[in-house]
């Protein structure tokens, strides 16, 4: 091994083993539907025990359950739930926190930046949601570590969505970034956020210096400077919501965005920028304001600074000096031409076979990141970063499991249907054992645990009443073509009409319609009926759906264990762990799974690597 505490391939394939033998027990409480709670009697099924017991079990706060003896079986004789308390720990002890295979973020965090100070001019937070803000501050913190240690300036962010990641790493960071989404509206909005947001960078970098300054000066020096630029709340809002409220984008979604150039400033203050006033001197008079006045100045062109303000005039530098400061301004416009294209929005449908030398011409090597990939999508960019040689690095955040494609899941027509690799599983041991986990199973690994137990609960009444549908439908349409149809397709799923539904009787009403079935000869009171006959269960549903919640960590931490096995599998890969990144309470999604090309560390970087882990 390379690295002294890297997660061996052999513990991997160990606690693989583990999950994989708890699971095909637990499994199915994890695969059975919502939709026929009611229909296939689930709880008399599964549980033994009355809901409001295990839910009392279940939300209680560590500590406060009763302890239990070690080897008490969670099953009576017939395989029913027997005890909620023992089944709890059993989930907690499968979970990944306590498999002992993740790398803990601060430590990751502290080994590769040391003590160093991180100047952080932009907080997230300014122009993001708290949990979007929370997401992209952390994973940045890992980006760039990575990208200096590794002296990377290339990075591809994967699903790049609206650009929160990218146009971050690139304005705090100064990292060259292609932002690569499959959806044209997502890359149009980007481009126009990160106009909007490079068009103010200069005055908010400006702010945060200015603010930091006042908060370490004495308090009766801090009074708030006359004259603040009153437009910059306006920025804020501007590009807190730039690109979601723009005109429709171009309908190909295989079209490639040209990179973002920074139009905000017209013509002529452009040919006043190019007028040879050297850069330098611009820092110079900054630092003889104060104040917002600074601010300002970030947008005045050099021409239109008063020359008796310098502290020295241009007639009173000699030739050496003239000539430095103009390879000082050449310099310098070269970088701010540079820095103008560091984020470039791409559109594009991003499979494990893509060609990323197609779409980006000069590209370099590169570190591959992204943030909660849904499906398919991180399973591919682990691919994409196993065989493209010019990735070195790679960070993948994933989500939406249950739109992964499951190659032992299918089977007959509907597996030839699907092409290329699965999402799961990937790694080569995993495969061997043809393990199923199942769509059901996956859905309920993306039930927010530590939420729930907090407090937020999950959307009970929308489910009561989807499961009440489905008694209603089987009942009065069963012989129906519309039924037979809807049980062949497997297709269940009515929308989102609860919200916009006023009561049960509209919701059945609506869903049914939806559904293509003649609900004319149904009663309002007949309608109303189901609802009140199965309302005193809804408890039931609920017991149920925090019994499924429970092993959400385990099925989770299976699909990511996997992913971890698939990396440490491939003899070009160096160094790859499973990393907590977020709060799981802000950010249920909150494990990452990061790589690194063996081809890139050269041997002072092992040895580093050995001293850091």
């Amino acid at each position: 091994m390379l690295f002294p505490a890297d997660v061996g391939l052999d513990l991997v394939k160990s606690k693989i083993k583990i999950l994989t033998e708890f699971l095909d027990v637990y499994l199915k409480i994890a695969n059975v539907h919502t939709v026929d709670f009611y229909t296939q009697d689930v709880w008399n099924q599964f549980v033994a025990l009355p809901p409001e017991t295990v839910i009392s079990r279940l939300l209680c706060q560590q500590g406060e359950t009763p302890e239990q003896e070690m080897g008490v079986s969670v099953w009576d004789e017939s395989q029913k739930l027997k005890d909620v308390a023992a089944y709890k720990r059993v989930t907690q002890d499968h979970s990944l926190p306590n498999l002992g295979v993740c790398t803990a973020l601060d430590d990751l965090i502290q080994e590769m930046w040391g003590n160093k100070q991180k100047d952080v001019f932009l907080k997230p937070s300014t122009f993001m949601s708290s949990k979007k803000s929370h997401e992209v501050e952390l994973m940045s913190e890992v980006i760039v570590s990575f990208a200096k240690y590794c002296n990377i300036q290339q990075v591809i962010d994967i699903g790049s969505g609206k650009g929160y990641l990218s146009s971050y790493l690139s304005m705090q960071y100064g990292l060259n970034v292609y932002g690569i989404d499959s959806s044209s509206t997502n890359t149009s909005g980007a481009n126009e956020r990160n106009r909007k947001l490079k068009r103010y960078w200069k005055v908010y970098q400006r702010q945060t210096k200015h603010q930091n300054q006042d908060n370490s000066a004495p308090e009766n020096l801090k009074e708030e400077p006359m004259n603040k630029m009153e437009h910059f709340e306006g920025a804020k809002e501007q590009i807190s919501h730039g690109g979601e409220q723009e005109n429709s984008p171009q309908s190909q979604s295989s079209h490639v965005q040209t990179p973002v150039t920074d139009t905000s400033l017209d013509s002529e203050t452009s040919e006043k920028r190019n007028s040879g006033v050297s850069a330098q001197f611009v820092g110079s008079i900054d630092n003889e304001f104060d104040g917002t006045d600074n601010l300002l100045l970030e947008f005045l062109s050099t021409d239109a600074v008063e020359m008796n303000s310098l502290s020295r005039k241009k007639k009173d530098l000699d030739d050496k000096e003239k000539e430095r400061r103009k390879t000082a301004s050449l310099e310098a416009k070269a970088k701010q031409i540079e820095e103008a294209n560091l984020y470039s929005p791409l559109t594009l449908h991003v499979t494990s076979t893509t060609e990323l030398q197609d779409i980006i011409s000069d590209i370099k090597d590169s570190m591959l990141v992204g943030l909660h990939t849904c499906g398919d999508l991180a399973s591919d960019t682990l691919r994409i970063f196993v065989t493209k040689q010019e990735l070195k690095v790679v960070c993948s955040v994933g989500c939406c499991y249950h739109l992964l494609s499951e190659e032992f899941e299918l089977s007959g027509d509907c597996k030839e249907c699907c092409h290329g690799p699965w999402g799961f599983p990937m790694s080569q041991y995993l495969r061997s054992s043809i393990w199923r986990c199942g769509r059901n199973a996956r859905m309920s690994a993306c039930l927010p645990l530590e939420r729930v137990t907090f407090g937020q609960g999950l959307p009970s009444k929308s489910l009561f009443y989807r499961a009440v549908l489905q008694v209603i439908i089987k009942e009065h349409f069963e012989s129906g073509k519309a039924y037979t149809t809807l049980q062949r397709t497997k297709n269940k799923n009515v929308g989102k009409i609860y919200s916009k539904s006023s009561s049960f009787v509209d919701y059945i009403r609506k869903s049914v319609e939806k559904l293509g079935m003649d609900d004319s000869k149904m009663s309002d009171s007949l309608i109303q009926g189901y609802y009140d006959r199965y309302m005193p269960r809804m408890k039931e549903l609920e017991a149920f759906n925090l019994l499924k919640v429970a092993l959400s960590p385990c099925i989770e931490g299976l699909i990511l264990l996997d992913r971890l096995c698939y990396l440490k599998e491939q003899e070009n890969v160096a160094w790859s762990a499973l990393v907590q990144l977020f709060d799981p309470l802000k950010s249920p999604r909150c494990y990452a799974v990061i790589g690194v090309k063996k081809s890139h560390c050269s041997k002072s970087t092992y040895h580093n690597f050995d001293n850091k882990f």
